[in-house]
């Protein structure tokens, strides 16, 4: 953010080093991780999860909005940034600094097979449905969702990282993606320090506080609470909830603002859910280390 007040920068840094991440930090660490994975049925819930997470947060998001009396624009700007974390941009650095490098891997397929997903499918609908306005109307077809998947550098990392899981790997393979994945969080937290907006309209406080409190507090709650009920212990469910617990993801709030769905609301949201994460999470993973 200091950076960016100081303007030795480009005003398109925060674009140049977000491609930066996905064509080359991101795949690396997929790439890097996945094919060490020890896959099983614990690992399902990695990809269940977010799913059952974004469908209960879109209802209660529209209750709230019928109860509250949203405008349409906003209730369209929650639906896109609330069930969609920040799995993959903070969610991996995170998780990487709180549970260590074992936990990457799972991070990571929270975030491409959940999110990402997610994001591309339901995003692409949320955006078809309430982005059409009078001189402008989005239309995606399933082929364009289909191609997006398809064509995500991570994603198509992620299918050849699986098939790499059934072979040997030299050392050399681990020696050259380290130095490279590792590019990531320094360069995600000058990304999104460049996309960082406090301003706050006084109207859009109560989508606000209710968009930030779904995203952060009562999803991963509920998702901890059956962990609880159920019995499931283990780093694989402490990652999940920890996951869950991220807030909005910002490739949803820059589509959210390219189709002008409460711009402001959706920059101070991403700005804001991510300054309270230095404190959430923390809270929640010390919790964690007590439960679960």
């Amino acid at each position: 953010m200091l950076l960016k007040r100081l303007s030795v920068f480009p005003e398109n840094t925060s674009t140049v080093l977000n491609q930066f991440v996905i064509y080359v930090s991101l795949p690396a660490l997929v790439l890097l991780k996945v094919p060490t994975m020890t896959f099983s049925s614990n690992v399902l819930a990695t990809v269940i999860v977010p799913w059952v997470l974004l469908a209960v947060s879109a209802v209660l998001l529209i209750f709230c909005a019928k109860v509250f009396n949203w405008k349409r624009q906003t209730l369209g700007a929650l639906l896109l940034i609330v069930p969609l974390g920040n799995t993959s941009f903070l969610g991996v650095p995170m998780v990487r600094a709180f549970y260590g490098e074992v936990a990457v891997a799972y991070a990571l397929m929270y975030d491409q097979l959940g999110s990402f997903l997610a994001l591309a499918i339901y995003g692409s609908i949320v955006l078809a449905f309430f982005s059409k306005q009078k001189n402008q109307q989005v239309s995606v077809s399933s082929k364009e969702v289909l191609i997006r998947i398809i064509t995500f550098p991570p994603f198509i990392s992620l299918i050849m990282a699986f098939f790499l899981c059934f072979v040997t790997l030299p050392q050399l393979y681990f020696d050259t993606l380290h130095p490279v994945a590792m590019t990531l969080v320094p360069v995600v937290m000058i990304a999104v320090g460049f996309q960082l907006s406090l301003k706050l309209e006084p109207d859009k406080i109560s989508p606000f506080i209710i968009g930030l409190s779904i995203k952060m507090i009562i999803a991963p709650a509920l998702i901890l609470l059956f962990f609880m009920a159920a019995g499931l212990q283990g780093i694989v469910y402490q990652v999940i909830v920890f996951e869950a617990a991220m807030p909005p993801m910002i490739s949803a709030g820059a589509l959210a603002i390219m189709a002008k769905l409460s711009p402001k609301l959706t920059a101070a949201m991403l700005a804001y859910g991510i300054i309270l994460s230095f404190v959430t999470l923390p809270l929640l993973y010390n919790f964690q280390k007590l439960i679960l």
